[in-house]
C-alpha cells in the first residue's frame, strides 16, 4: 500500500490554510501506522548482519593501515588539471541538491492537494508524498546523526599537521579538522544512490558511478583518507536500508516479500502524474 491521505471536507473561499494543515497531518499520520509486516528484511538475519560487521570493520582497519597514508602521498603528485575537476565535481556529493528540492516539492503538494480533486487525485499526491518522504528522511538522517558522530571520534583530516598520518585523533574535539571519519560526502552520495535506485532500480549503474567519483573526489582534494570514504559508504547504504524497512513494515512504497526480500511498491505513472498536476492547476485557480 502506498498510503493515502484523508479527503477533507471543501472549504470556501479563503480557507486553504486549513486544508493546507490538514493535508500535512493526514500525511505525518501515515508515519504514525504500526508495523503490518512481522517479516525481517533478508539481509538483516543475524548471521549476515554478524559477518558483514567484521568484514567491514576488517576491510576499513586494513585500508587505514596499507592505504590511507600511501593514497594520500600519491594524490599530492597529481596534475593540477585533474584536481582542479574533482574540485568541482565534489560538491554535487552535499545532500542539500536533493534535500531542498524535496522540501519545496512536498510544501507544493500540500499547497495543491485541493479537497476539491478527485479521490484518485488525492491518491496520487500521497504516493509521491510517501516516496519524496523517503528519500528525505533517508538521504537526510544519516547524515546528520554522522554528523554529530564524526566530530566526537576525532579523526584527523589528511595533512593535518603537515602529516598524512592516518592514526592522528583527538576524540571529543568538535573541530572541522578533526572530523574526517566517516566522510560525510560518501554518506550523503551513497545514501543518495541506494535511496532513489531503491525506487527505481533502472538508474541505479548511473548512481553508483556517481557516488563512486564524489567518493574518489574526497580523497583526490586530500579533504579524507581512503577509509574514511569506505566508511561512509557503509554508512549512507545501511543507513537507507534501515530507513526503507521501517517504510515496508508499514507498506509505504515498499514491501517486505517472500523470503524477506523488500520491493519497491509501484508507483503512479508519469501520465496519471501530469493529469493530476492539470487537474490541480484548474482546482487551484477555481
Amino acid at each position: 500500500m502506498n498510503g493515502r491521505l484523508k479527503r477533507v471536507p471543501a472549504a470556501r473561499g479563503g480557507a486553504w490554510p486549513q486544508w493546507v494543515r490538514a493535508n500535512a497531518a493526514h500525511y505525518f499520520a501515515l508515519f504514525r501506522r504500526k508495523p503490518r509486516a512481522s517479516a525481517i528484511p533478508m539481509w538483516r538475519t543475524p548471521c549476515r548482519v554478524g559477518v558483514a560487521a567484521i568484514v567491514v570493520v576488517a576491510a576499513i582497519a586494513e585500508t587505514m593501515i596499507a592505504v590511507d597514508a600511501w593514497a594520500i602521498t600519491l594524490t599530492r603528485r597529481m596534475p593540477e588539471w585533474l584536481i582542479a575537476t574533482f574540485d568541482r565535481v565534489t560538491d554535487l556529493g552535499k545532500s542539500v541538491w536533493l534535500l531542498v528540492p524535496i522540501a519545496l516539492a512536498l510544501g507544493a503538494i500540500a499547497l495543491s492537494a485541493s479537497p476539491a480533486l478527485p479521490r484518485m487525485s488525492q491518491r496520487v499526491f500521497a504516493a509521491i508524498a510517501v516516496r519524496l518522504g523517503f528519500l528525505f528522511v533517508a538521504v537526510g538522517l544519516p547524515g546528520l546523526v554522522f554528523t554529530i558522530a564524526k566530530r566526537l571520534v576525532g579523526r584527523a583530516r589528511p595533512l593535518v599537521g603537515g602529516s598524512a598520518d592516518p592514526f592522528a585523533y583527538r576524540p571529543l574535539g568538535w573541530s572541522v579538522e578533526y572530523a574526517s571519519l566517516p566522510s560525510g560526502h560518501a554518506i550523503d552520495a551513497f545514501a543518495i544512490a541506494m535511496a532513489v535506485g531503491a525506487l527505481w532500480p533502472w538508474a541505479r549503474p548511473l548512481l553508483w558511478t556517481y557516488a563512486v567519483l564524489i567518493a574518489v573526489s574526497r580523497v583526490v582534494l586530500t579533504a579524507h583518507f581512503p577509509s574514511d570514504v569506505v566508511a561512509g559508504a557503509v554508512v549512507g547504504v545501511v543507513g537507507v536500508l534501515l530507513v526503507r524497512d521501517w517504510f515496508a513494515a508499514r507498506g509505504l512504497a515498499f514491501l517486505i516479500g517472500a523470503g524477506g526480500l523488500v520491493q519497491p511498491l509501484p508507483g503512479p505513472s508519469p501520465a496519471r502524474i501530469k493529469r493530476v498536476a492539470r487537474h490541480a492547476a484548474v482546482s487551484g485557480k477555481s
